[in-house]
């Protein structure tokens, strides 16, 4: 790595590096070292990194959502560190341009690979957390997480989830889901459940599990109550 792409991505990072190898580690896939122990790639940064996603993103959920329960900031969090969403990041800072592999991972297409883009991403935030601490790491996050995090936990939502939410906002307490039916033979179980929310009328659902019931009556709910567009 040139001094020039060390400049170039440090400026888009809004971060310069103390530690100038340490930047150069973190973008080193290990197609590069091939178990050369005198090469150092990035995995030791990336178990790092992960950890620092998840305490950044912890902080930040639960700084803005003061009011939701561990069982709505969980699936958040879950959503905002998954693979593909620190491999969106990694192209939002280019960093698909700078990561240094093999020429046979190249070939394969590794610049555009999830699960590496993903790697790079977390590693480089481990390096950041190594080199200028929490605040090194936190200011990159800002820059992308922070300002997309509505969007980028979008994924976490399922029906349950989406009434819960609701009703949390609405201070009505959480859903209940009672079984008003279990039929079938045992390999082929039917429930039907009835989701029930303080002050409206229950809503039912059938499925092959009782959760799958579950889902099917908060989404019938949702549906009914316009909080839901049928399609979604």
């Amino acid at each position: 790595m040139t001094r020039e792409v060390d400049h170039a991505l440090e400026e888009r990072l809004k971060y310069s590096f103390s530690d100038k190898p340490l930047l150069k580690r973190a973008l080193t896939h290990s197609s590069l070292s091939g178990g050369d122990a005198n090469v150092r790639d990035l995995e030791r940064l990336e178990f790092l990194g992960d950890r620092v996603l998840g305490l950044l993103t912890a902080e930040e959920l639960w700084r803005r959502y003061p009011d939701f329960e561990e069982g709505l900031l969980a699936p958040r969090l879950n959503s905002l560190v998954r693979k593909e969403t620190c491999a969106k990041a990694a192209q939002f800072f280019g960093l698909d341009d700078h990561v240094r592999m093999s020429s046979w991972e190249e070939g394969a297409g590794g610049r555009k690979k999830k699960a590496i883009l993903g790697d790079v991403m977390e590693a480089l935030l481990g390096a950041l957390y190594v080199d200028g601490g929490l605040a090194a790491a936190r200011g990159v996050y800002e820059q992308y997480w922070v300002p997309n995090l509505e969007e980028l936990s979008k994924f976490h939502r399922d029906s349950k989830t989406a009434l819960q939410e609701w009703t949390q906002r609405k201070k009505l307490g959480t859903p209940h889901y009672d079984v008003v039916e279990a039929d079938g033979p045992a390999h082929a179980p039917a429930f039907t459940v009835k989701a029930k929310v303080k002050g409206f009328h229950p809503a039912l659902g059938e499925g092959k599990s009782k959760r799958s019931a579950q889902m099917a009556a908060a989404r019938a709910f949702l549906v009914r109550e316009g909080i839901w567009n049928e399609n979604e």
